[in-house]
């Protein structure tokens, strides 16, 4: 895995304001994390996500979506901790 600055866990629906506040504080170091209702921005293909990309496996399943296409790195919850762990900070919307 490569070192990830800030991690952003979000869990809330991309409509929902704290989603856009994400948004726009994340840099290229960054990691994104996509849980819950936060993979739906994975559904619209016309989402600008920035950082790199990482959507929890059991959530992508719950809302039958696919990552086929998408620079998104499909993780378990294992994965998820490891991550946790190996960024610099963490900040959960």
């Amino acid at each position: 895995m490569t070192t990830i600055h800030t991690l952003h866990i979000v869990n809330k629906r991309p409509d929902h304001p704290a989603f856009g506040a994400c948004l726009s504080s994340i840099t290229d170091q960054d990691g994104l994390l996509l849980t819950e209702s936060g993979v739906l921005a994975l559904a619209d293909r016309e989402a600008v996500l920035k950082g790199t990309i990482y959507a929890l496996a059991p959530d992508l399943q719950a809302r039958a979506i696919t990552v086929d296409g998408l620079d998104v790195q499909t993780i378990d919850f294992d994965t998820m901790v490891a991550l946790t762990t190996e960024a610099t900070r963490v900040i959960c919307w």
